[in-house]
């Protein structure tokens, strides 16, 4: 008996590593196969596509890495209009890149294509980023080998996520910075620093995160990861400062020429303030200030136990809340937020009584609300999504609070 235990083992364990080995070659066949399909599809199918293809945001990164490359102002609106109505853009408004120089690192290979394959390899780079961000958010908190079919459902139809691959917008790359910050922070803490970079970007959608972080870093003595974003941060204003020396003088005065103070932001704050203070843009500003003394609290709170994985989800709900200029498509930040509720509750679904399954189905119907109104096109600039950020609020802390109270 001792020798055929001895014996068979190494035969299970090959098999094991066939099985395995088999597996592996079959996924990247089909990947290859569906990449295959993809280009040919895109190129097949470009005329029709590319009519549509300058409704996108993506056209304002194309432009902006075009002139970039040419060693032109990227923030100057009246040559990004000119380009945009070269290719078939019929607004009299340009579409102008508004995020920071140091972001201009993730648009400026862009220049070098076209506007529709700028586009088709766009919206490869959020569908990457986004399945490697449900993947490794899956790692994080799931308890088992695979995750159930409902998590794959909400984090595919989570209705900022096709807001986002629709518009052709940045969102899912910033979530794809904020789950490797998550996923790298305990054992890399340099590489999560330098993550940090994607979502500061656009440093006012996760706003309430950022002064938490840097307590956090100082009172801990994390200086690999504040040496990791402060290299990642010098390189990519280097690199900006290289192509354009004058790049920060045309941020700010294509900031001072777009005159947001005088814009509708359809974001909580923006209808607020439009409804009750349209006069007053600090108005947006109060729920922000609120926020920031909330993360303070909470974080004193916690601050034994400080976990990021944890706890940071929490502070990116808090954030786009009370952001002072969102849009539906930037709360793909959330995703890891939502999904860690959605475990929670997943843990003790079989406690729930009817009423609170009841409640868990009205949140399943506001968010396929929103999926109908992307669908007929409603544009994000009417304010109809505006209590979007509303509903994943409600969902995080509803879930939190039930799981704390079952598990009681």
């Amino acid at each position: 008996m001792p020798m055929r235990a001895a014996t068979a083992a190494p035969i299970v364990g090959s098999k094991g590593v066939r099985s395995a080995t088999h597996a592996k070659i079959m996924r990247a066949t089909a990947a290859a196969l569906a990449f295959s399909a993809a280009v040919y599809f895109l190129a097949d199918y470009r005329r029709q596509i590319a009519s549509r293809v300058t409704d996108r945001d993506s056209i304002a990164y194309w432009a902006a890495a075009r002139l970039l490359l040419s060693r032109e102002d990227a923030y100057d609106p009246h040559r990004v209009l000119e380009l945009q109505q070269a290719q078939g853009y019929h607004e009299q408004k340009p579409l102008v890149l508004r995020t920071p120089p140091w972001s201009l690192w993730m648009i400026m290979w862009m220049g070098v294509l076209d506007p529709y394959w700028a586009w088709a390899a766009w919206i490869s780079l959020l569908i990457v980023s986004l399945v490697i961000s449900i993947r490794l958010t899956w790692r994080m908190y799931g308890t088992e080998a695979r995750p159930p079919t409902v998590f794959i459902l909400v984090a595919y139809l989570f209705a900022p996520v096709p807001a986002c691959v629709v518009a052709g917008q940045l969102g899912i790359v910033l979530l794809l910075g904020i789950v490797l910050f998550l996923w790298w922070q305990e054992r890399h803490p340099a590489l999560a620093g330098a993550a940090l970079l994607i979502p500061f970007a656009k440093p006012h959608v996760s706003a309430v995160l950022w002064p938490v972080l840097a307590v956090w870093i100082l009172t801990r003595r994390k200086w690999h990861m504040l040496a990791g974003f402060a290299t990642a941060l010098a390189v990519a204003v280097a690199l900006s400062l290289a192509i354009d020396p004058d790049v920060f003088y045309h941020y700010r005065q294509m900031v001072a020429q777009a005159a947001i103070q005088n814009e509708f932001v359809p974001a909580l704050s923006g209808v607020v303030r439009l409804i009750f203070f349209r006069r007053f843009f600090w108005v947006q500003f109060l729920p922000l200030s609120a926020a920031l003394v909330w993360s303070g609290w909470y974080y004193w709170n916690h601050r034994a136990n400080w976990n990021w994985r944890e706890h940071g989800p929490a502070l990116l709900v808090v954030s786009v809340l009370t952001a002072p200029y969102a849009w539906l498509t930037d709360e793909t930040i959330l995703l890891p937020a939502v999904l860690q509720a959605l475990l929670c509750i997943f843990q003790v679904r079989k406690q729930l009584p009817a009423r609170t399954q009841l409640t868990l189905f009205v949140f399943a119907g506001l968010n396929g609300l929103l999926l109908l109104l992307l669908r007929a096109k409603i544009p994000f600039a009417t304010g109809i999504y505006f209590w979007s950020s509303l509903v994943w609020a409600g969902w995080y802390w509803y879930a939190k609070r039930l799981t704390r109270t079952v598990n009681a």
